[in-house]
């Protein structure tokens, strides 16, 4: 039937104008269908749930001035483009000198080692400082703790804050009204800030101090925990978030901020970096699918009852005809709502 072959693909089409109309970019009409049927939403943390801009809070430095203690972290990160590295080369405020920094080796999500000045520099989290066997402080504090070892010698740490997202709560609050099964968070920060960025947001379940490889084998470990028709979705924005984003069933990408390559490996991109319009995203979707079954039976029905009353001698010509055209003008206006209920 044409009310079939035309109203259920504007339908869809409908529901992908709506969403770019509130900001959101879907890639295709069959991520909108599994946006619909999203049971698990997996959150990366910095930069999705946090505005992914770090400030340095405290330097605690031991045995050398905070100023210097400074220098070496910021010299040793300087190669880098992380949030962390970002923020110590801010605080420095200094030019640096890249002639000075040699031997430069990144510890894969953990740290940084590197020769500054001829001084064995050693920057990063808890890890590096096990790994090494160089003691250090364990405070724990709500934010990110960079530690510092100079020649094999612990020299002190910096605390990096970052912010919860304005409408990071609004998020987690609009997704329980849509029947979400578990909401949970992946982040490479330590278990004390995952923690506590959780607890505030009311988040179910979170894995702290993950490399991207982990983050992938804890998506398909939740994915063998959904149901068999439902769908996970993984948020994330960053580089290393590519990999997760390809693999979860729906992979929606913060587009303002977010690397070009979790863009290119998401189904779905907040174009507004908003993570509020992830529950919009699913409300479009749930009304899209709506429309385009209330299109399908609509046309069905009365294809069937005319064909009835044809049988029995009951129908018109003109039956017929809105049976066909009157039908699919129907079917098509009603798919146009897709456009129009969901901003």
């Amino acid at each position: 039937p044409c009310a079939l072959v035309i109203s259920v693909p504007l339908s869809f089409f409908g529901g992908i104008g709506g969403a770019s109309r509130n900001g959101i970019l879907v890639k295709g009409s069959n991520y909108l269908e599994s946006l619909a049927k999203t049971e698990i939403i997996v959150f990366d943390k910095t930069g999705t749930l946090t505005k992914g801009v770090f400030k340095v809070q405290k330097i605690h430095s031991e045995k050398i001035k905070p100023e210097e203690l400074l220098k070496l972290a910021a010299y040793a990160e300087s190669y880098s483009n992380h949030p962390i590295s970002l923020s110590l080369k801010e605080a420095y405020k200094k030019d640096i000198d890249i002639e000075k920094i040699s031997q430069v080796e990144e510890i894969s999500g953990h740290g940084v080692s590197a020769a500054v000045e001829n001084i064995k520099v050693l920057a990063g989290n808890d890890m590096p400082m096990e790994k090494f066997k160089i003691p250090y402080n364990k405070e724990t504090s709500e934010g990110t703790l960079v530690h510092i070892a100079a020649d094999g010698e612990y020299a002190g740490y910096i605390l990096i804050a970052d912010k919860i997202k304005d409408d990071a709560f609004e998020a987690v609050s609009d997704l329980r009204k849509h029947n979400i099964k578990d909401i949970v968070m992946l982040t490479g920060d330590s278990e004390s800030v995952a923690i506590n960025t959780a607890r505030e947001l009311g988040i179910d379940r979170v894995y702290a101090g993950l490399l991207p490889a982990d983050k992938v084998e804890k998506v398909e470990e939740l994915i063998s925990q959904k149901s068999e028709k439902a769908t996970l979705m993984f948020v994330g924005d960053g580089i290393n978030d590519a990999p997760v984003l390809a693999r979860a069933d729906v992979g929606v990408a913060m587009g303002a901020l977010g690397s070009d390559a979790a863009i290119e490996a998401a189904d779905v991109v907040i174009m507004t970096d908003e993570p509020s319009k992830i529950a919009k995203a699913i409300e479009i979707a749930k009304n899209t699918i709506k429309i385009a079954y209330q299109n399908i039976i609509f046309a069905i029905s009365v294809k069937v009852i005319i064909l009835v009353l044809s049988t029995l001698g009951l129908a018109s010509l003109w039956a017929a005809v809105f049976a066909d055209v009157g039908v699919t003008f129907i079917a098509v206006l009603n798919a146009m709502r897709a456009l129009r209920l969901n901003n």
